[in-house]
């Protein structure tokens, strides 16, 4: 595994949204603090984190900022988090929140994840452990249509094109928002998502565009096909009885070596039992 004895990337957890589309939501708690499959979201991803080996994070904060620290500070000792305000939440996008990231990312290989997509940890460790510098998890089972951030991809699993505008016909699939970005790759991207910004109209984008902007500038993009794996997205209030279905049971932090043996004890074929 590639990050047994290598220092592991920074988690950064885009969760400045005024989670808008929850409305029932915004007067009561975060949408990050809703408790859905017996585990609060935020701790859920977390503690995913924590399992393989992340222990440095990076936090973008906007709605409830103080509400969410305070509860990241009681529930996690002895773990590196770096909180980054967006005060810009209620009129920029997550491409702004990305760029406000960059001084406290600085030159380090990073993990960049939404907070409301909940997944099981195998899905982290296969992006950790891909030997490709820029790398995009993608579902293929996501329908293609125009409000879903599509990619498209060529027979190495470079990714040609990336956004919602993409042509549903040609997509390989759709990402989740989970992406693997290099060391190298990160200032060029900070500086994209600066100038994105500083042109008219663009502090609402999100940070696809950028990924965009390099793909079509020659920056290597690789798609990581993670169909089949369990994830959601909590969106609206619509989604929660699916993501309780999914995730049915409180996180826990599993080791490497504990899912190892999970693995291999999943992959042993069922013994055999004979009628005496």
């Amino acid at each position: 595994m590639r990050y047994e004895n290598e220092r592991p990337p920074v988690a950064v957890i885009l969760a400045a949204g005024a989670g808008s589309r929850q409305s029932f939501l915004e007067d009561t708690s975060a949408k990050c603090l809703l408790s859905v499959g017996g585990s609060v979201i935020l701790e859920r991803l977390i503690r995913n984190c924590l399992s393989c080996g992340i222990s440095q994070f990076v936090m973008v904060l906007g709605n409830r900022s103080d509400e969410i620290r305070e509860y990241v500070d009681k529930t996690f000792r002895g773990i590196r988090v770096n909180y980054v305000i967006n005060d810009r939440y209620r009129n920029t996008n997550t491409g702004y929140s990305l760029m406000l990231a960059a001084p406290a990312i600085g030159a380090a290989e990073f993990i960049k994840l939404d907070v409301d997509v909940m997944f099981d940890t195998k899905i982290l460790r296969n992006l950790m452990d891909s030997d490709l510098a820029n790398v995009l998890c993608i579902d293929r089972n996501i329908a293609p249509s125009d409000g879903k951030m599509k990619i498209i991809a060529d027979d190495q699993m470079r990714v040609t094109d990336i956004g919602k505008s993409v042509d549903a016909k040609a997509a390989f699939g759709g990402s989740i928002g989970m992406e693997k970005i290099s060391a190298t790759t990160g200032p060029l991207l900070f500086a994209e998502l600066a100038r994105m910004v500083e042109d008219t109209g663009q502090a609402k984008d999100n940070y696809e565009a950028a990924y965009e902007r390099l793909i079509h500038n020659g920056v290597p993009f690789h798609a990581l096909d993670i169909t089949g794996l369990n994830w959601t997205k909590i969106d609206t209030a619509g989604d929660i009885p699916a993501a309780n279905a999914k995730f049915g049971s409180p996180v826990v932090t599993v080791s490497r070596g504990q899912q190892r043996a999970m693995d291999e004890a999943a992959a042993k074929p069922a013994p055999q039992t004979y009628d005496i």
